[in-house]
């Protein structure tokens, strides 16, 4: 491991904040544009479902084109530091215009959510965000700074959920209400997200790989010297390194798995707490329950990692923890016992942290894997990895809900929802957790990626001796 240091705590706090700008659109669109759209425009939820399935369809394509566009971009501010900088500016500008449907034909309506929820989330939030993934590994090699970061980014990114949760209703009503409250407050948290992202970018740099010794091996250092240029790998090799490594396979299932499931729950949770618990403003309660253990538990989240010995170790043992206190948020939530609820969802989410914490450095681990066993640096086609599964798995989870819920009969414009659909929000929000946090577990037992770089690093050091 090289234990070199090359930030200062303020650079990590404003790499940290990146996730604030990011999450500003990120849980704005996640877990309020179906109720915009159902509500206050009055579309329809199966149709927003299958457009959003097909604008994901795209989304998944632009990711590792955009991460490959990224490993041959030269300039002053490095490779990442650009495309995060500029595709902000279209990041903010699709939100305001996505919760800006304009009067016009139903027809038109769907066309227009279509296109500017595309661009959103194909275009400038593949940009900005595989770039923001990518940047904790070009601004350190040092494996702990990288955990740090992690830990710190999720501190920001939840923090800012929270802000979200609790006060978009609200302010909402206070812009006037209706299409032109949620029109209001698009803008103003796309003002927010631009000037916190411009902060975050000129505040770090990325260091060249040649003056980084970030890898403390002989072999590794060799190679450094013999890596092509990443303009000379193509497209098509590039997945091809991708392909090689069976462990980006596996932490691109768990993003998306992870994603897919926080997309259900953060898309039916104003449903739940409006149609089965009877109290929108409880949205607030939960997101304070869930949000603020996921802060504390990343702040002690590195400490964790050094006591188990590996990210890995650190997750399986948590993921248990999440899916024994599942179980006992179900048990509650058939009896409406808010209390067992709230104890629940807060030792759930205290559980769960770390892995939010530990996915960026699982990722640059799987990328230091395709690097020790390919000689081939490709960060901005690994990190592609945390762009699909943001927003292809929280725009599945999203559509998925829309499904659900037009299979369950239910109706924007009515008070008052059949017993079908208030069963499937049930469904969605209590039972989907239990069996996602199976999925996990499973992908976290199979992700043994700091294992394999360990024996790489302890097989090579022995040749090196032996020369």
């Amino acid at each position: 491991m090289n234990d070199k240091k090359y930030l200062k705590w303020y650079q990590k706090v404003a790499y940290g904040s990146g996730d604030m700008a990011s999450n500003c659109g990120y849980a704005l669109i996640s877990s309020f544009m179906l109720l915009y759209l159902t509500t206050a425009v009055g579309l329809n939820s199966l149709v927003i479902g299958n457009l959003m399935m097909a604008s994901k369809l795209l989304d998944g394509v632009s990711d590792i084109f955009f991460g490959g566009l990224m490993d041959k971009t030269k300039s002053k501010m490095g490779q990442a530091r650009p495309w995060m900088l500029f595709g902000q500016i279209g990041v903010s500008a699709s939100l305001f215009l996505v919760f800006a449907i304009p009067s016009m034909s139903e027809t038109m309506q769907y066309a227009y959510f279509f296109v500017f929820y595309t661009a959103f989330n194909a275009i400038f939030y593949t940009a900005n965000s595989i770039a923001y993934a990518s940047l904790a590994a070009k601004i350190t090699k040092n494996g702990q700074e990288r955990v740090q970061l992690g830990s710190i980014r999720f501190i920001f990114a939840t923090f800012t959920t929270l802000v979200v949760s609790y006060n978009v209703m609200g302010l909402v009503e206070r812009f006037g209400g209706g299409a032109k409250g949620w029109r209001m407050v698009a803008l103003l948290f796309a003002v927010i997200a631009l000037v916190v992202n411009t902060f975050s970018v000129l505040m770090v740099k990325e260091v060249p790989d040649e003056d980084t010794g970030a890898e403390p091996k002989q072999a590794l250092a060799e190679a450094d010297q013999k890596q092509p240029a990443a303009e000379k790998i193509s497209f098509g090799q590039s997945l091809k390194l991708l392909l090689k490594n069976p462990y980006y396979i596996l932490i691109l299932g768990l993003y998306l798995v992870n994603y897919v499931y926080s997309g259900i729950t953060q898309g039916v949770g104003i449903f739940f707490m409006t149609y089965y618990m009877g109290d929108p403003a409880l949205l607030g309660t939960f997101s304070l329950v869930s949000l603020v253990p996921v802060m504390l538990i990343l702040m002690v989240t590195p400490t964790l990692v050094k006591k188990f010995g590996t990210m890995r170790k650190m997750n399986l043992y948590a993921r248990i923890v999440t899916i024994l206190m599942g179980i006992l948020f179900l048990v509650g939530a058939l009896n409406k016992n808010l209390p067992v609820m709230l104890i629940a969802a807060f030792f759930r989410n205290m559980a769960g942290g770390p892995l939010t914490g530990t996915l960026n450095a699982l990722v640059a681990e799987t990328s230091d894997y395709t690097y020790r066993t390919q000689k081939v640096r490709i960060d901005g086609v690994m990190f592609s990895c945390s762009s699909i599964g943001v927003k292809l798995g929280g725009g599945i989870g999203s559509a998925v809900v829309g499904w659900l819920l037009a299979m369950g009969g239910f109706d924007g414009t009515a008070d008052i929802q059949p017993a079908s659909a208030v069963n499937m929000i049930f469904f969605m929000y209590a039972v989907i957790p239990i069996i996602f946090g199976l999925f996990m577990a499973l992908l976290i037992y199979l992700l043994k990626v700091e294992d394999a770089n360990r024996a790489w690093d302890k097989e090579h050091a022995a040749e090196g001796g032996n020369e």
